[in-house]
């Protein structure tokens, strides 16, 4: 808590450099959640089905999972403020198209592009952060997180803001502020230290050799299939309006970023991050089985509440996946993600086929499931995620690479 308190003391004595790049991470994590209040809105405009339009998440992680591969590859050769500029450039130029799409297929591949650069950005983002930040590690890292946690939650907002007049304004919107971030950072970020040894490709898979770090992303990529059937298959269920779905989870949002910035470190601090995490798998599996048999109103509350355990989760997982094997930062964070984003992936995919196999209910099980398998593992290989964690605290604080989770 020490180094929490001491972070949030120095939060908003940063440089213009460190704000031009957490502005433009909130944007980033913006991306994530805008199409969510306009999902109902891009079947109709393009006389898609659900199934389809779920694609516009699959297509989207799973690229970022394969880019997960590349992005310290990219990094450690051309430097961060060039990789946060390319990333930046990708996002601009395949945003704008997707907003111009005549065909849900052309959606889905411009997303797929987005999805890259949005990989290369967010994957360096945190390390030119620490980088550049005044007042330690501990600093830069909140107020990281405080910009994930405030991208998730206006992404949704803002698709339903500009949705509610066309659904391809939203995109548009992205496209203009991320243009805005590439011109920010461009003028105010100079160019970091290069690592000392170059990433390779690989590096990330060896990483995933160590079982403590296997066990966290095993569970992460159970946990991400119930995170993500939450984010993609529930505007469906709900059937707003983009105004009244977008208000939904512009609160999920608030409560994820409440929760994952200042209500889980102290659960931590209190409980150890083995049980926290556990019961707020176990917390979110009852959550999301409500969510699945209540009424109208009771998967809206549901809906917003899972943001809560979500929040709490995202920050347990991160620190676990950085603390327990002895890879460099950068190298555990691209194999942990690698591996979880898939998860990403295939929920979109799958809950809505599954409803048309079963029922509207049947998702919301499988993703109980999920979230209780998640914990599972966390419960059958305590020892292997707490092995040399407190051992290699002290070499993680002093790395000059530090990696960076996509929450």
């Amino acid at each position: 808590m020490d180094a929490l308190d001491a972070g949030a003391s120095s939060l908003l004595r940063q440089p213009k450099a460190v704000w031009a790049t957490a502005g433009a991470s909130v944007v980033a994590f913006m991306g994530i959640g805008l199409v969510d209040p306009i999902l109902p809105s891009i079947a109709q405009g393009l006389d898609a089905t659900a199934g389809q339009v779920s694609l516009l998440f699959t297509s989207y992680f799973l690229i970022t999972a394969f880019a997960m591969l590349v992005t310290g590859w990219v990094s450690s050769r051309i430097g961060g403020r060039r990789t946060l500029l390319l990333g930046l450039a990708f996002v601009v130029v395949f945003a704008g198209l997707a907003g111009t799409s005549g065909s849900v297929a052309e959606l889905v591949g411009f997303r797929a592009g987005w999805g890259l650069g949005n990989a290369l950005f967010v994957s360096t983002a945190l390390a030119v952060i620490v980088g550049a930040a005044a007042g330690g590690s501990a600093a830069a890292i909140l107020l990281y997180e405080s910009a994930l946690g405030l991208g998730m939650a206006c992404g949704p907002l803002l698709g339903a803001l500009l949705g509610d007049a066309s659904w391809r304004y939203p995109f548009f919107g992205t496209a203009f502020l991320m243009a805005v971030g590439f011109l920010c950072i461009a003028v105010f970020l100079k160019e970091q230290p290069r690592p000392a040894a170059k990433t390779s490709l690989l590096d990330p898979l060896k990483a995933l050799g160590h079982g403590g770090l296997a066990s966290a992303a095993a569970s992460a990529f159970f946990y991400n299939y119930t995170f993500f059937t939450v984010l993609a298959f529930t505007p469906f269920v709900l059937d707003m309006t983009p105004y009244k779905s977008g208000a939904v989870f512009f609160a999920w949002g608030v409560l994820l970023a409440v929760f994952s910035v200042i209500v889980a470190p102290r659960l931590q601090a209190r409980f150890g991050s083995l049980k926290v995490l556990g019961g707020s798998l176990v917390l979110l599996a009852a959550d999301v089985l409500v969510l699945g048999y209540g009424s109208h109103t009771t998967a809206v509350v549901c809906t917003i509440l899972s943001g809560a355990f979500i929040g709490v989760n995202n920050t347990v997982y991160t620190e676990l996946a950085l603390g327990v094997s002895d890879a460099p930062r950068p190298v555990a964070s691209a194999g942990y993600n690698f591996v979880r984003w898939f998860a990403a992936a295939a929920a979109p995919y799958f809950a809505p086929r599954i409803e048309e196999w079963t029922d509207l209910h049947i998702p919301f099980v499988v993703a109980a499931v999920t979230a209780l398998v998640g914990a599972a593992v966390v419960v059958v290989r305590r020892n292997a995620l707490t092995h040399e964690a407190e051992e290699l605290e002290s070499k993680h604080a002093t790395e000059d690479g530090v990696a960076v989770f996509v929450n």
